[in-house]
């Protein structure tokens, strides 16, 4: 099991960060997604026993994480979301230190260092201070730290943060090769279309408390049903008509989007449109996307908060 999580709450003074999450994780690759301080960095950390919880159980593959915190270390690689390193000191050796704080022999470390900088493109510059390293050097180098010890799962917090379009290509790439190669990995980030490309799994935070936990395909399922709309300068009234007859309407990116019912369908839209004089132009049946089904899910926790 990667996760068996228990009620577990982590408090900093008043602020409660993760409010008694429960959930049962089994997957490759899981997406860890959430607004900013909803808590994902707080639960990274937790998993990792580098932060005390407050209260509840937690387990990361089999190991509880309150009493067996450094073996779940030597088996799990982190990639955190800011620097962690001296400018001074060169790639190769600051991936080797990595390897050695995770167990590894000397020696051991500093060919495995040479075999990972190698891996994710940095074999050219290993030897240069990390302080020289463009953003996406920065990132390939603490994700070369993050495998060196060979962990059997990966935390990878915001790894395409301030890339351009083609470095964060390429650090998905490598993230898929990291997956073809037997290693689970927990992806943290605000870049959807990022888990939809790596992920099969997603867990959804939102101030601190679980909003969903499972497969993705199985929260995109719940919502297969939906249409978009356009119309001629009347897409405000026609979303105002539809909310009226108790319609599930909504913008998505300035566009016009209407989820059917089985007492609801599309028939009903057309219908309503005739009945107030409105033009449709684009009337389209879509899959809900994973970002689309993340605000969602998001909007009705805010209003259940409210």
């Amino acid at each position: 099991m990667l996760f068996e999580l228990e009620n577990l709450c982590k408090k900093y003074g008043r602020l409660t960060a993760l409010q008694g999450i429960s959930l049962s994780m089994d997957a490759d690759a899981v997406g860890l997604l959430g607004p900013n301080g909803a808590g994902k960095s707080t639960l990274l950390k937790v998993l990792l026993g580098l932060l005390p919880f407050s209260s509840g159980d937690a387990e990361v593959l089999g190991h509880d994480v309150s009493n067996n915190a450094k073996t779940i270390r030597r088996n799990v690689g982190y990639m955190p979301e800011n620097d962690c390193f001296l400018p001074y000191i060169s790639a190769v050796d600051f991936v080797s230190f990595n390897g050695q704080l995770c167990g590894m022999p000397r020696n051991q470390a500093f060919r495995r260092a040479h075999e990972v900088l190698f891996f994710v493109g940095l074999e050219e510059a290993r030897y240069r201070q990390l302080g020289e390293f463009s953003k996406g050097m920065k990132q390939r180098a603490k994700l070369a730290q993050a495998i060196v010890h060979g962990p059997r799962l990966l935390f990878l917090d915001e790894p395409t943060s301030g890339l351009d379009p083609q470095g964060r290509d390429e650090m998905l790439s490598l993230i898929e090769d990291i997956r073809a190669r037997d290693i689970r990995v927990v992806l943290s980030t605000h870049l959807l279309p990022d888990v939809e490309r790596v992920c099969d799994h997603v867990i959804m935070l939102n101030e601190g408390e679980l909003v969903y936990a499972g497969a993705i395909a199985d929260v995109q399922k719940e919502d297969e049903q939906l249409l978009e709309v356009r119309t001629h300068m009347a897409d405000d009234e026609l979303l105002d008509r539809l909310k009226e007859r108790d319609f599930e309407a909504f913008y998505d990116d300035d566009r016009l989007k209407v989820q059917l019912t089985d007492e609801l369908g599309a028939e009903e839209v057309l219908k309503t449109a005739v009945e107030h004089n409105i033009q449709i132009r684009h009337f389209v049946p879509e899959q809900l996307t994973l970002e689309t089904a993340f605000l969602r899910l998001l909007d009705e926790a805010n209003q259940d908060l409210s």
